[in-house]
């Protein structure tokens, strides 16, 4: 978990820096790149809430469960960070962390991206995208058998494994179209 978080933050890192040199290419506001740097950092990490709906609402018989909600009645954040980081490659039936979530996230962007210029929103959708597109790239190598459970979950019919690296591949290819929407719109 540890290392998925410091992959989260080297994409924000580097997703900031690349957007930033346009911004100040083409002298955009300070105002931009901080608030591009908070949307990054939010989105970064905000789909990791399915974690606590998986606790709280989903299973919340589960060991795990109980052991997260003392946890966090004690504001013990080391110790929610500890059970995340040993559970979360169990929870396989998250809402964000779904292909069909995936989906309407990138309907929603392209709306988003084509019908205003909220550069806050757009940023922000933008580092959900790189969320779950760096989650798939580390469960694929690490096990795509992982990776196939979690994006398919609830569902009979699965994307068989040896498909995975094309799904992956056009959520690449609209993220790539998703950074040049958000550039061109502040040019």
């Amino acid at each position: 978990m540890k290392h998925e978080f410091r992959y989260h933050l080297f994409g924000s890192i580097v997703l900031f820096v690349v957007i930033s040199i346009f911004l100040v290419i083409f002298n955009i506001s300070n105002l931009r790149l901080l608030s591009l740097a908070l949307s990054l950092f939010l989105g970064s990490f905000f789909l990791d809430i399915d974690h606590f709906i998986f606790w709280f609402f989903l299973k919340p018989n589960l060991e795990e469960s109980r052991l997260a909600r003392l946890a966090i009645q004690k504001r013990d954040v080391k110790a929610v960070y500890r059970l995340l980081k040993a559970s979360h490659r169990t929870h396989q039936n998250l809402i964000f962390h779904h292909y069909f979530f995936q989906v309407i996230l990138v309907l929603f962007t392209i709306f988003i991206l084509t019908s205003t210029d909220n550069f806050l929103v757009a940023s922000f959708l933008i580092a959900l995208n790189l969320h779950l597109i760096i989650d798939e790239v580390i469960d694929y190598i690490y096990d795509p058998k992982i990776l196939q459970k979690w994006l398919f979950a609830r569902e009979a019919n699965q994307l068989p494994i040896k498909f995975l690296n094309r799904y992956i591949f056009v959520f690449v290819i609209f993220f790539i179209i998703f950074l040049f929407l958000l550039i061109k719109s502040q040019i």
